[in-house]
Parts: C-alpha cells; sequence; structure tokens
C-alpha cells in the first residue's frame, strides 16, 4: 500500500499539479545535472504495440499492420490485407503493483479504387488500479479508480505507388484522482484534451532476381498536436506532442528469409525547464504553437542539449516463411533526460489471418531509474484479412 500510495501520489504531484521544481546553481543543466521535459498524460507515449515494443519501439517505418495508428496513421494505406484488428495488453509497474495496465484496440479498413484509402481507429485504456488515499496523518481521503483514455479516429489516403498521407483526431480523458476526497481551497477535476496525428509513409521494393529483393521505407508523424489539459482552475499543462521521423530497411534473401534493420529518432515539441538567475528551475508559459515551434531551440544548454532531447529506437526483425519472427532492439535517452536505456526482444508468429506477438524488456536500472517495463511480457493478438467472398467461401 506504501509503495501504491507512493506512486500515485508522485505521480500527481510531478505530473499535473506542479509547474516549478528546484535546482541547485543557474548552470547546472550545463553540468550535466538532469532536465527532463515532463508532460501531462505521459501514457500517450506508452508504446502498446508488442511487435515494435520487441524492436526497441520503432514502428514510424516498419511494415504496415493494425497498429500503425499508433505510430503512424500514414501507413496504413501499404497494409497487405484489407481489414485489420489488434489488441494489446500491456502490464505496468508490475515489479510494484499487480493492477496496473495499457489495454489497446486498434484496427483498419481499407476501400476505394486499388484500396487506395482507409479509415481507421483506436482506443487506449491506462488503468491505475484501486487506490485507498490517505493523507500524511494516515486519515483516509476516499477511495477511487484512476484511470486515462483516449479515442482516435483517423484517415489515410495514397498519393502515388511509393507514397501516402494520414491524419486522426484524438480526444484524451484523464481522471487520475477520481473518488479523492478535494480537501478546502482545491478544486481538482477530469482533465480533457483534444489532439491530432499527421503521418507521411514512403515505401519503395526493387526487385532483384527470383525471389530477392529489397525494400526502403521512410516514416514522419507529427503526434499529439493539440490543446493543454487542465486538472484546476488555474493551471494548464502540455501533452506529449512529439516529432517522429524513422526509416527501414528489408532485405528478402529467398523465399523463406528476410531481415528488416529499423531506426526511429523521437523529440517531444514542448517547452524546456528553465533557469532563473537563482538557479530555480521552472516551466515557461506558452501556448501550444508557440511552445511547439520554441521547443526546437529553447533548451538552456544550446544545441547541445537539443540534440539530447531526441530519443534514439533501433531494431531487428528476422522473419522465416512469413511465419515466425524473432526481434530485438535498444532504446536510448540522453542521461540528462530520463536516462531511459533499455534492450528488448521478442517473438512473432503468424497463421492465416491470425497473429500473436509477444515483447519482453530486458530489467535495466534500480529504485527509481527502473524501467516500470522492466522484466515484463507485452502481448498483441491480431487479425488482419481480406474481403470474404460469400459465393466461394474464400478469400478475395
Amino acid at each position: 500500500m506504501a509503495k501504491r500510495f507512493a506512486f500515485i501520489g508522485i505521480s500527481i504531484i510531478t505530473g499535473l499539479l506542479c509547474s516549478k521544481s528546484y535546482a541547485q546553481g543557474s548552470n547546472v543543466n550545463l553540468n550535466g545535472t538532469t532536465n527532463t521535459i515532463t508532460t501531462a498524460v505521459p501514457f500517450l507515449r506508452i508504446s502498446p504495440d508488442a511487435r515494435a515494443g520487441a524492436m526497441g519501439d520503432v514502428g514510424l517505418a516498419t511494415t504496415a499492420d493494425a497498429n500503425a495508428q499508433y505510430w503512424n496513421v500514414g501507413k496504413i494505406p501499404f497494409a497487405e490485407k484489407k481489414y485489420g484488428i489488434s489488441v494489446t495488453y500491456t502490464p505496468w509497474l508490475k515489479d510494484l503493483v499487480p493492477d496496473i495496465f495499457l489495454a489497446y484496440l486498434a484496427g483498419y479498413a481499407k476501400f476505394g479504387q486499388d484500396d487506395n484509402q482507409a479509415i481507421s481507429m483506436s482506443m487506449r485504456y491506462f488503468s491505475l488500479g484501486d487506490i485507498n488515499y490517505t493523507d500524511q496523518f494516515a486519515q483516509s481521503l476516499g477511495t477511487g479508480k484512476p484511470r486515462e483514455y483516449s479515442f482516435d479516429l483517423g484517415y489515410s489516403r495514397r498519393l502515388s505507388p511509393y507514397l501516402s498521407t494520414g491524419v486522426s483526431l484524438r480526444y484524451i480523458h484523464s481522471a487520475i484522482i477520481t473518488g479523492l476526497s478535494v480537501t478546502a481551497g482545491t478544486d481538482y477535476k477530469p482533465g480533457n484534451a483534444f489532439g491530432a496525428d499527421i503521418g507521411v509513409y514512403f515505401n519503395k521494393t526493387t526487385e532483384l532476381e527470383e525471389d530477392r529483393k529489397t525494400n526502403i521505407s521512410i516514416g514522419a508523424a507529427l503526434t499529439n498536436a493539440g490543446s493543454k489539459i487542465s486538472y484546476n482552475s488555474t493551471h494548464k499543462d502540455f501533452i506529449p506532442i512529439n516529432l517522429g521521423i524513422g526509416a527501414a530497411y528489408t532485405y528478402q534473401a529467398d523465399a523463406y528469409n528476410k531481415i528488416t534493420a529499423a531506426l526511429d529518432f523521437n523529440k517531444l515539441l514542448v517547452p524546456s525547464p528553465q533557469f532563473d538567475v537563482a538557479g530555480n528551475q521552472y516551466y515557461p508559459d506558452k501556448g501550444v504553437v508557440a511552445g511547439m515551434l520554441g521547443s526546437f531551440g529553447d533548451a538552456p544548454g544550446g544545441f547541445n542539449e537539443e540534440l539530447k532531447e531526441i530519443d534514439i529506437s533501433a531494431g531487428l526483425e528476422y522473419w522465416y516463411q512469413n511465419q515466425f519472427a524473432v526481434r530485438a532492439g535498444y532504446f536510448y535517452e540522453p542521461k540528462t533526460k530520463g536516462d531511459r536505456k533499455y534492450f528488448t526482444c521478442g517473438l512473432g508468429v503468424r497463421y492465416n489471418v491470425f497473429a500473436l506477438n509477444v515483447a519482453y524488456l530486458v530489467p535495466s536500472g534500480s529504485g527509481i531509474n527502473r524501467n516500470p517495463l522492466s522484466n515484463t511480457l507485452r502481448f498483441s493478438l491480431m487479425f488482419e484479412f481480406d474481403k470474404i467472398n460469400k459465393s466461394e467461401g474464400g478469400d478475395q
């Protein structure tokens, strides 16, 4: 119970209600002290895809499937099948508490001439389990079920044989202090926000000889671009607006074997924490557009610190007969910007319209630096299929 209370307390205080923290020395950031960018509703940046989760969380330019809605909505017109649906379950903080999890449901349907258009949807649900709130004197403040969720609806279109684009609209609801007995002078309320994703995808396959071929794909996506979110009447927080650019290269050696290497770069487009003359850290009060545009050059440490705000994901995927997959990856975040560094691995199996992906994050770090997904298995169940020809009882 103590661990659970500590977790929810830290989440509320650091992520939502506080706008200032303190550091020692006016140039601490330049000397390498942590200057992590924080936002509200960080669950929007938790990868809900076990395939990508096994590859170091790469997904901007990998082949399209039912989970493309999360990574890059522009990929969907290049999906192999006409319809797809995926369900993913991700335990969270498994080493501390048993009932915190992220659930994800996504699907798409292609239509139009040569299936060059698609509509897609997804829903994320993040549950913090059952929380018994207490104050510093161990007096009960109520019991609640903190939760957050988002709902997306997207449209994608292929513009040429090699290029496609898409847009997705998102509604976000965050009620992480539900059930808490409010005290005098507070006006806590659930937060609501709206966002949008824009994705672009380039995909070209080159035939070599017989069953040998190569594929190069490039993807870029601006995600969660939208309004701020508020939990009271006096303060608003940025949601995790993100810009990602990625590339993938696939080499198919023969009819049985192919391997893919992928690389993604991601940067939050929200203001960097600043330092005043006394060395105190604060978050600048900017509008959404000003914050996004200014995020490319507002780091106190200059260009060197701006580079450190870029996360890097790298992954490998090997397929045998397009039925069995082995995956591995690595995620890197600089020490002063969160210090998330971890290896991942996983397996995939595909049979007819059915696919199952499993991801495992290798334990790393300790204490507060331990990744919440350490020693955790993520599962994605996927169905992708073409329209059924009822007269013949088979796939078209």
